[in-house]
């Protein structure tokens, strides 16, 4: 029986539990709660035992709690990998509707800037005409030019239809133009949507992240112990002492938030006698000669700059 599944039935045991004792604790509850006489010392008495039980109930609620907890974050260590395959799909999804809304938006803004401004150019067009013929036939009667007053007469006329045209159809570019900003308040919600979203997918992806990276960071540390309690035990095998050793504090992350200290390195090395720590190809590889070469080239760098500042100095 693998450990996910061993959690899961101690879980289920609990709530089980858990179950039973609130089924007792109904009819004392009832008990309690009538408003029929009962003697203090048998009150007391059934009071206890329903206390007694609600501690019972509650305290194995909150470890199935616990529990739970601790078998979602395994279930979703062991399947990592396609969980976040499809989280980074998810988010490509809702990324690319975004740009299609984002497109569709473009071009309803486009649009909508167009009958606006043609609307604005059609009235101004038009009331320009009818006060252009009304001049011209202000001009003609004041010159007593009587073909220019018919003629700036039937402008005028005409520059009046033009105009209640004009405002018809503006009225009607009117209702386009209010369609279209609706259209826009539609998509926005959509394109918030789509943010919102993309960014609730992003955090779970995240949150998996971190689940896979304090497990990797425990392992990390576990090597790095490893490594340590070797050399805790040469050092005591030397006589020497393990003094920058005692300063090591490591965290440790995921489901136990304790901490690795200097007593798991002692720990550690009480495991082995000096033929154990003969066996050098179990120690980590070496670093390779170009990762030698850049230390030995930071370690140079830091030694001419204590040299420039001692030079300063005097």
């Amino acid at each position: 029986m693998n450990e996910i599944q061993e959690l899961k039935d101690r879980r289920d045991q609990l709530l089980s539990e858990a179950e039973r004792m609130r089924a007792e604790m109904l009819p004392l509850e009832a008990v309690l709660e009538s408003e029929e006489p009962i003697e203090p010392d048998r009150k007391r008495e059934l009071r206890d035992k329903h206390n007694e039980l609600k501690r019972n109930f509650d305290s194995r609620n909150h470890n199935a709690e616990l529990l739970d907890r601790k078998i979602s974050r395994r279930e979703n260590l062991a399947n990592c990998d396609s969980l976040m395959a499809d989280y980074v799909q998810a988010l490509d999804n809702w990324t690319a509707d975004e740009q299609e809304l984002n497109e569709k938006r473009l071009s309803l803004s486009t649009r909508l800037a167009q009958i606006q401004q043609q609307a604005v150019e059609d009235m101004a067009k038009a009331r320009q005409a009818e006060t252009d013929a009304a001049t011209a036939y202000a001009q003609a009667v004041a010159w007593g030019d009587t073909e220019g007053e018919e003629t700036a007469n039937a402008d005028a006329q005409k520059a009046a239809k033009d105009l209640t045209a004009a405002a018809e159809h503006n009225r009607r570019q009117t209702l386009m133009m209010t369609a279209l900003e609706q259209e826009l308040v539609t998509v926005d919600k959509y394109i918030a949507e789509a943010q919102e979203k993309h960014k609730g997918i992003e955090r779970i992806a995240l949150w998996l992240s971190q689940t896979v990276l304090e497990e990797k960071w425990n392992e990390a540390a576990r090597a790095l112990f490893d490594v340590g309690g070797k050399l805790w035990a040469n050092y005591r095998l030397l006589g020497l002492d393990q003094v920058n050793l005692m300063k090591l504090a490591v965290p440790e992350e995921g489901e136990n938030f304790g901490k690795w200290t200097w007593q798991e390195l002692s720990d550690r090395a009480r495991k082995y006698a000096a033929k154990d720590l003969f066996q050098l190809n179990e120690l980590p590889i070496s670093q390779q000669p170009e990762q030698m070469s850049e230390l030995v080239q930071r370690e140079d760098v830091h030694n001419e700059h204590a040299t420039t500042e001692q030079r300063d100095l005097v």
